[in-house]
């Protein structure tokens, strides 16, 4: 093959990688945010919190194990699921898995960071008004 053509093939690959990783960021995790009010919440309200806040964004959400709830979100033909252990003083949101969302190499769809940082904004909004 001359250096021409290894070239344009070089290039080519180069470019349709580009494209792929377009539409991917970094997964975003949401690590130890602290649970700030005035008072001191007991982990019920934190966890009711959580579940309201995100209910209202879509969310839906199983108990685990005390301390340790799972959200899920379903969008068109894309699904979400997250871990949010959380206590009197900190929650944190961690992927866990997806569905079309194209997870690979700690790489994610480019929607999935808004879902959690709206999310975040919404719990964090709840717990500041208690």
């Amino acid at each position: 093959m001359s250096m021409v053509k290894s070239g344009i093939v070089i290039l080519g690959i180069s470019f349709g990688l580009a494209l792929g990783a377009c539409g991917t960021k970094p997964i975003l995790n949401v690590n130890d945010a602290p649970v700030s009010n005035s008072k001191a919440l007991p982990s019920s309200q934190v966890r009711q919190t959580i579940v309201t806040a995100g209910s209202a964004l879509g969310w839906k959400f199983v108990d685990v194990k005390p301390g340790l709830l799972e959200g899920t979100l379903r969008l068109r033909e894309h699904t979400a699921v997250v871990e949010i252990p959380y206590s009197t003083s900190k929650y944190s949101i961690v992927f866990k898995s997806g569905t079309n969302l194209g997870e690979k190499d700690g790489q994610i769809h480019k929607n999935y960071n808004g879902w959690v940082q709206n999310l975040e904004k919404g719990i964090n909004a709840g717990l500041a008004s208690q």
